[in-house]
């Protein structure tokens, strides 16, 4: 049997990712962030980014296509990152609940970059050196 991943599903980071993104729809349903359309919509849309990304990328022809999606999965994490900044200071987010998120996002960072460097690690083995 292969360890490797046959669903994007099966991914930790894409599993994290789910985590990440449901916390992020939970706090743009239930705090102040709510009535902040244009910081509930960016946020949510950066959340949903990352697991869209990891899949789509995941199920694309190959794994030039897949470090693609990590690398744009990665950038979509620092979005919700700094959007949390911005939920921050405007008061909408108390700060152990700031902390708490960041941590998740900070982590949901830190598995896609691995991942990323594996993918990345993979294709530099498989290609052949120019003569």
């Amino acid at each position: 049997m292969s360890d490797r991943a046959q669903r994007f599903e099966e991914l930790i980071a894409w599993q994290k990712a789910r985590v990440l993104t449901h916390e992020i729809y939970n706090i743009a349903r239930t705090t102040p962030i709510a009535k902040d359309f244009a910081l509930r919509d960016q946020i949510t849309r950066a959340a949903r980014s990352i697991t869209a990304n990891i899949a789509e990328g995941f199920e694309r022809s190959g794994p030039r296509e897949f470090h693609k999606g990590l690398s744009i999965a990665k950038g979509s994490c620092a979005e919700v990152r700094s959007d949390l900044y911005v939920a921050l200071d405007a008061g909408y987010l108390a700060e152990i609940e700031f902390d708490r998120l960041s941590r998740l996002a900070e982590e949901v960072t830190r598995i896609i970059a691995g991942l990323r460097k594996a993918v990345e690690s993979n294709l530099n083995s498989n290609e052949s050196p120019r003569s």
